[in-house]
């Protein structure tokens, strides 16, 4: 069985940052990507941004482009979301996916093209 598992959500201010990390265990398994999700309150779940397991290559959302940075640590199976500049409007539950190698959706940035969830990490920003 596989998990994911994020950590690193709380409450900052308009302004601060967080780094948000998402560490898979269990069953030893590859991804073809990993990519964050986050969904508020009354909204449909938003693609955040992901990375490519091969080649490290990235794609952000529009609205966390140049203040969102996403990477990965092979070696701990861990994909970590560095949050700077962060708005009230960030304010969400974040999620980690993972997507089954090896083939890659046309888009890959719908909850669909993802197999693996996790359980989710509330950020909040006060103004």
């Amino acid at each position: 069985q596989v998990q994911l598992v994020e950590s690193g959500g709380g409450l900052v201010q308009a302004g601060d940052s967080l780094r948000l990390s998402c560490a898979a265990s269990g069953r030893t398994f590859g991804s073809s990507a990993r990519a964050w999700f986050r969904q508020a309150p009354g909204k449909e779940r938003e693609f955040v941004a992901l990375i490519f397991w091969n080649g490290g290559s990235t794609v952000y959302g529009d609205s966390v482009k140049g203040r969102f940075t996403i990477s990965r640590d092979n070696a701990e199976n861990t994909v970590y979301l560095q949050m700077n500049s962060l708005k009230p409007e960030d304010t969400a539950v974040y999620y980690c996916a993972a997507r089954r190698p090896p083939k890659l959706a046309a888009t890959m940035t719908r909850p669909a093209d993802y197999d693996y969830w996790g359980q989710g990490t509330q950020v909040t920003v006060s103004s």
